[in-house]
């Protein structure tokens, strides 16, 4: 029986000692980074421009893998089922809360079955309306909407989106109605905007501020917590008179749930080191982005807290879940 013992208390002696090799010598072949959508959108060229950079820092080639399709949750769901080794990575934004409600059968949960390491970066959307619109301040325009409930109407790029959520957030908050038209894509809602065919649309800060600097719209707030740093003058829909609004586009990196907490830790170092970077800042804000490194707890309450807060304005909202 002692022998026994002794034999056992050994094995997991050496099992230990290999899972820690292991984890010190992580990583030792190539990352796949996958990205689950297509080629050319922003959640692609934040995943290679942080691909590009764990390279250097870990010392292995890290490869952007786009696995596009079925509104991101495809590639959600092959990363979620990877071996949890740290050799699949994902980088992932919002629609990883929102998912959670508007799909009804998943294959994962982001919540149990992701492991966060850091948020990358967050990109504001800015509440534009036609110039022709008697509206210059959020307050003129929550008045005018709450005088006739229905009849402004708003250009979004289809049920589900972010143009339709963050107009959704804005009734459920502001206690307003305004009325959806959908467009194939960002680009055509902004289009439809300044030719007059819809009013208003919240579109991502990077789809509005060419049109805005141009005179071709009017800016009357960002969404963001803070004010954005392209338009410091602008002010945020809660300073603009809507306290309890905030909608911001946020990018975060995830592995599969059950990966060793020492590779973890050691993605979380490499990534806050590449997001402080001034050439990594630089090119997220070419693309209407501020970087915004965080602990693995801080983008796991910020998955949890969203997932909780779309599950009530879709509900709310009466969206139709898929």
């Amino acid at each position: 029986m002692i022998r026994k013992l002794h034999a056992i208390l050994m094995l997991l002696f050496c099992a230990g000692f290999a899972a820690n090799g292991y984890t010190q010598s992580y990583p030792e072949r190539p990352i796949r980074l996958i990205v689950p959508f297509s080629p050319g959108g922003t959640s692609d060229l934040v995943g290679r421009i942080i691909a590009a950079k764990l390279s250097d820092e870990l010392g292995q080639t890290v490869i952007v893998d786009n696995r596009g399709g079925a509104g991101s949750t495809l590639g959600v769901g092959i990363a979620a089922r990877a071996t949890p080794d740290g050799y699949t990575l994902l980088v992932a934004h919002i629609a990883l809360a929102i998912n959670q409600t508007l799909y009804s059968k998943l294959p994962y949960n982001a919540v149990t079955d992701l492991a966060p390491i850091s948020k990358l970066g967050i990109s504001p959307s800015a509440v534009v309306v036609n110039n022709k619109l008697p509206v210059n301040n959020m307050k003129e325009l929550i008045a005018l909407a709450k005088k006739e409930p229905g009849k402004l109407n708003y250009g979004s790029a289809g049920i589900g989106s972010a143009g339709h959520l963050s107009v959704a957030l804005l009734e459920d908050v502001a206690g307003v109605k305004f009325t959806q038209v959908p467009y194939k894509g960002g680009g055509p809602s902004v289009a439809a905007t300044i030719a007059g065919e819809v009013q208003l649309a919240i579109p991502v800060m990077a789809s509005a501020a060419t049109h805005v600097k141009a005179g071709r719209l009017k800016m009357l707030a960002v969404t963001s917590a803070k004010r954005s740093q392209a338009f410091p003058d602008v002010p945020t829909v809660q300073e603009a008179g809507v306290p309890g609004y905030v909608y911001e586009t946020w990018f975060g990196l995830f592995t599969a749930s059950g990966t060793p907490k020492p590779i973890l830790a050691k993605l979380n170092q490499s990534t806050v080191k590449a997001l402080g970077m001034n050439d990594v800042r630089k090119q997220f804000q070419s693309q209407g982005l501020d970087a915004d490194p965080s602990t693995q707890a801080e983008l796991a309450k910020t998955l949890r807290e969203d997932t909780a807060t779309w599950a009530k304005i879709i509900k709310n909202a009466g969206i139709p879940i898929n």
